[in-house]
């Protein structure tokens, strides 16, 4: 009995380092600096992480702290934050409690992993469209360090799961300077191959330092690029690379990667066993329906008596016959009466009576036009001779006759002797000729 007295529960240990905890004065104040991680704003009390390269601490800042900050936290930050290191005993998980928080700046990387990941957004790498994984492949690619955990574990999942599979690494540096251009020439070579189903890209945990290649622009496009569907699994679950926004899909762990890129093929292997029995199930129920039908079928009148199935047919075929021959008839007889009365229109409209009627028609207006052009012509004569005879009178030529003359001057008629000149030349015009003479006197008459 005494022997089991010096066990101690769980909860009296936890009491026990919680006192332990909140006694040490070196816990009682606590200068941290550190990068917030796995921040979401909750309405009241705040809980995240602070961590740097190689460690983390929980984190919880109560509504009344919180409230007195000037600034907003954000994913990624560097603060410089002042608390007490405290022990929750329900989880036995030990946090800093933090009383004041303020910004140290955003590190540089960060920076620029914001600012490409902003750029590749904006033109579109995150939001189009993402390939479907193969449900069951032949040939798996990998691309990562050849002595990682990495591959063992893709590797060692995927032999346990999908033994099928073949599984081909690709050997590349994940980490340094040369990380980005091997990464990409691998890539390449993958999709240039063409001959695989799946592609695994993905290292192992570290600072954002070590997984800086991922965040690359090479690296997003040539994995945007990628005909093949590409599973990233980079760094721990609470890293987030551009690779990861970028790729088809993301895994947390390479476990994950390798459980996302096949199933389990002893799963499978049962489910297919299933199918194939509710397969068989389901054929031998329809064929047993089938022979139900076949079975009603046979038993019908129409095996058995055929000649049944036509005979209604052949009533109705004979009725169709009979009509035929009944509107062919009344069509005969219609088109016979329309013959007929089209007939009796023709002879009345004769065209030889009409033509005799017209030729002697045509002869009298043939006469009554000779007739009167004759008068017409008869008429125009004895007008022209009236004429003729009118103008006569009138002529100039008639007057000349009876002794009258009239008298030119350079082709000017002389109507007066103020038109004179002694010595002028003139031409006197006579019926039958002309004469020329010359002014000797020229007298006027004054009355």
């Amino acid at each position: 009995m005494q022997e089991k007295e010096r066990y101690l529960t769980v909860s009296a240990l936890t009491k026990y380092l919680h006192r332990k905890f909140s006694a040490d004065p070196y816990l009682g104040r606590v200068y941290l600096t550190g990068e917030i991680s796995n921040f979401r704003l909750r309405p009241r009390h705040q809980y995240f992480c602070l961590k740097d390269d190689s460690c983390k601490i929980d984190a919880v800042m109560y509504e009344g702290s919180f409230k007195k900050l000037k600034f907003q936290p954000e994913e990624g930050m560097k603060v410089l934050a002042i608390g007490r290191i405290d022990l929750y005993e329900p989880s036995g998980v030990y946090q800093i409690i933090i009383e004041k928080l303020q910004p140290d700046g955003v590190g540089a990387l960060y920076q620029a992993y914001e600012q490409l990941k902003k750029k590749l957004a904006a033109e579109g790498l995150f939001s189009a469209p993402k390939k479907s994984l193969v449900r069951y492949p032949k040939r798996i690619a990998v691309i990562t360090s050849p002595s990682g955990a990495v591959i063992r574990d893709i590797i060692t999942t995927l032999k346990r799961r999908y033994p099928i599979a073949q599984i081909v690494l690709f050997p590349a540096v994940v980490q340094g300077e040369q990380a980005v251009d091997s990464l990409v020439a691998r890539l390449k070579e993958v999709n240039m191959r063409g001959d695989f189903d799946t592609l695994i890209i993905g290292r192992g945990g570290g600072s954002i330092e070590d997984l800086w290649a991922f965040n690359e622009e090479k690296v997003a496009k040539a994995i945007y690029a990628s005909e093949i569907p590409v599973i990233s699994s980079v760094g721990h679950e609470t890293d987030t690379t551009i690779a990861d926004f970028v790729a088809d899909v993301r895994a947390a762990t390479p476990t994950a990667a390798a459980e996302l890129a096949a199933p389990v093929l002893s799963d499978e292997l049962l489910k297919i066993g299933r199918l194939r029995q509710s397969l068989l199930i389901a054929l031998k129920n329809r064929l047993d329906l089938q022979k139900k039908h076949l079975a009603q079928a046979t038993a019908s009148y129409v095996f058995r008596q055929p000649n049944r199935l036509y005979e209604g047919y052949l009533q109705k075929l004979d009725r169709l016959n009979m009509r035929q021959n009944q509107v062919i008839m009344q069509y005969l007889n219609r088109a016979t009466q329309e013959c007929s009365q089209l007939k009796n229109r023709l002879e009345l409209q004769n065209p030889q009576e009409l033509l005799e009627r017209k030729l002697l028609m045509t002869t009298s207006l043939s006469q009554r036009l000779k007739q009167a052009m004759e008068i017409i012509i008869k008429q125009d004569e004895q007008f022209l001779i009236n004429m003729i005879q009118s103008l006569d009178a009138l002529s100039p030529l008639k007057v000349m006759g009876r002794g009258f003359s009239y008298v030119t001057s350079e082709k000017e008629v002389i109507t007066s002797v103020k038109q004179l000149k002694k010595e002028q030349l003139l031409t006197l015009h006579l019926l039958d000729g002309v004469v020329q003479t010359k002014v000797k006197e020229i007298k006027e008459d004054n009355d």
